[in-house]
């Protein structure tokens, strides 16, 4: 594997640097750029100073845009890839701004998102789609560039990446809720070097000592993952999570919003189409699927497309690096090399990595249930994807994939207590099988497929 193949200048995917970017993100534009950057700090609902921002008073992100300059040959001349992801995220940034805008006050209004704007002014839609062709990704929000790993402020420079210690360079709310909500994803991601680390040294291996250090290295990785994920529920409110959501909404997928689409002035005379940004287009448990072979394990059907189309959202470095792994892994390598050698510690190893994977789409599921469910009837996630449906389809994946490694191991196995493990398991699979049976439904509760995590020991809180 070449490593000089998974960087663009901005991210470098390896041991040191993980999924996040090789150095910090700017935290604003270049003084050239001071019409741009007073509007992302006028913009939030709530500006820094506490003051109301345009986002606050209906119709004022429309006026401002309107008036705004259209920067394209500026943006044009732009060859340093740190001031192209910057210039990336201010359009995008704006453009889910003015787009959503009316989607957002209908929610105030009725509880329920309203239609957006279905045309880009070229101001924003020119410039947009320059700086997105420079980065070779989709003109619309998204999690790398632009919402998440490529939005963070260090506080204190001389601290990590706990999300205590991050702000956003560019907000929709402004509040809190916002800032731990999108800033713990590259919290957890600044564990994803020692994952990454840990695949490099199994495709180095060259005896099971050397492959069972490299699987504790991966599971040691994403037990670091699992705990700081789980904050979540005390860095962002899930009541306030509405505060800022419609802004994170996609075209494709969400036709109640967009209808066909959007057009953007001076770019495209058809209406265009582009999936929202989501934490589905974390590298994290698609880097650990691929590693371990839960790919294998995907059902054949729309929901496992919706999962391979968001790989499309993503860096072209790290699609290399998805890419490359999954030819290293081929046919499954990781399970059936394990079985073949007979490496009953580096099994156990295995299947206590899956069912860190389990716990940590199982804590995203909960997420879904208290964040999504009970705050809204809106049947689908900002990526566009059904929100009953998709976790699950996952998760049925992984529990299969356990059942198969689990019936390898000893009931006696000195490396793990294989009978609580097979319990557990089998608790797993129940709390599921009750939750979908409750959603199913014609009118569910979100309260009570939550509280189910609860009853059958299996809270992510």
């Amino acid at each position: 594997m070449r490593l000089d193949n998974y960087t663009d200048d901005f991210f470098e995917v390896n041991n040191k640097n993980g999924f996040l970017p090789k150095k910090n993100p700017l935290s604003k534009l270049p003084e050239r750029y001071n019409e741009l950057q007073r509007l992302i700090y006028e913009m939030p609902i709530k500006k820094e100073d506490g003051s109301n921002g345009l986002l606050s008073k209906k119709g004022a992100i429309e006026d401002r845009i309107n008036n705004l300059s259209n920067l394209k040959d500026l943006v044009n001349n732009e060859d340093d890839v740190f001031i192209v992801q910057a210039l990336f995220r201010t359009y995008a940034f704006l453009t889910s701004a003015y787009l959503l805008a009316p989607a957002h006050f209908s929610y105030i209004e009725t509880k329920k998102y309203g239609k957006a704007h279905t045309t880009l002014p070229a101001q924003v839609a020119e410039p947009f789609a320059i700086v997105s062709k420079k980065l070779d990704v989709y003109p619309f929000l998204d999690y790398h560039y632009a919402y998440s790993l490529g939005n963070y402020v260090k506080i204190d420079d001389t601290k990590g990446h706990e999300w205590e210690n991050l702000a956003m360079a560019a907000k929709f709310s402004g509040m809190d809720d916002e800032r731990g909500f999108i800033m713990l994803h590259v919290d957890i991601n600044q564990h994803s070097p020692e994952l990454i680390g840990g695949i490099f040294d199994y495709l180095n291996s060259n005896d099971s000592t050397e492959v069972n250090n490299s699987l504790k290295k991966c599971l040691s990785s994403m037990k670091k993952i699992n705990e700081r994920r789980q904050i979540m529920w005390q860095a962002s409110r899930w009541k306030h999570y509405n505060d800022f959501r419609v802004f994170i909404m996609g075209i494709k997928g969400n036709d109640e919003i967009f209808g066909n689409g959007v057009i953007y002035e001076g770019v495209s005379d058809k209406p265009l189409q582009f999936r929202g940004q989501t934490g589905a287009q974390d590298n994290i448990i698609p880097t650990a699927d691929i590693f371990t072979g839960v790919i294998y394990y995907y059902p054949s059907n729309d929901l496992t497309k919706y999962l391979l189309d968001l790989r499309l959202y993503r860096p072209k470095c790290i699609q290399n690096f998805l890419e490359d792994i999954k030819n290293e892994m081929g046919n499954n390598r990781l399970f059936n090399e394990l079985k073949e050698s007979n490496n009953e510690e580096g099994l156990c190893m295995l299947i206590q990595i899956l069912d860190e994977i389990y716990y940590f789409r199982n804590g995203h599921w909960q997420f879904v249930q208290k964040y999504i469910m009970a705050n809204t009837k809106y049947a689908k996630a900002t990526g566009g994807t059904p929100i009953i449906s998709w976790i699950p389809n996952q998760i049925t994946a992984v529990l299969n994939y356990m059942d198969d490694v689990i019936g390898l191991l000893p009931q006696n196995s000195e490396f793990l207590n294989i009978k609580e493990f097979y319990s557990q398991l089998h608790k797993k699979r129940d709390l599921l099988n009750k939750q979908l049976k409750l959603l199913h439904l014609d009118k569910y509760k979100p309260d009570e497929v939550f509280s189910l995590n609860r009853k059958m020991g299996l809270s992510d809180k």
